[in-house]
């Protein structure tokens, strides 16, 4: 196996618990602490400049930057809009996960941000199917925004 891609298999794996810990506590608290979140957004920012300054090709570092900015903005909207609906929390997370599927490439974004809406959606659902929430139930959206991204580089 190449340099390059044990490094990135290690980043992946460091993601994976990252989001892992995330799911944990957002469904325990409905937070996704900035103490996680925003430090996990500096390292990927310096990842993917030291990966473009490497291999020499940039593609990647503008579609990661794209990323960020087109989920991260979304959300942002989406918070602007429903203060109730929306966390800030979300708002970052979608940065950073944007940033990820960004630079896996514009499928992998696509597919990973409907991912979240469609299965988080579905869980919304079947709470309230089976009487367990109603329009006004607070869900946690973080384990939908992960398991999306998740979905996104798998598929994408």
């Amino acid at each position: 196996m190449e340099p390059r891609a044990v490094l990135v298999l290690i980043v992946h794996l460091a993601l994976f618990v990252v989001g892992c810990r995330l799911v944990v506590i957002d469904i325990h608290s409905h937070r996704l602490p900035d103490r996680i979140v925003l430090p996990t957004l500096a390292a990927l920012l310096v990842l993917t400049a030291v990966d473009a300054l490497v291999s020499g090709e940039s593609a990647g570092l503008t579609g990661a930057a794209l990323g960020m900015a087109i989920l991260g903005g979304f959300y942002a909207a989406l918070r602007l809009l429903s203060r109730e609906g929306m966390g800030g929390g979300d708002v970052k997370l979608a940065a950073v996960i944007g940033l990820v599927l960004g630079w896996h490439g514009w499928q992998a974004l696509a597919v990973g941000a409907a991912s979240a809406f469609v299965l988080g959606a579905l869980h919304a659902l079947a709470l309230m199917a089976s009487r367990r929430a109603d329009g006004s139930t607070r869900i946690a959206f973080g384990p939908w925004m992960i398991t999306g991204a998740l979905i996104g580089i798998i598929v994408g």
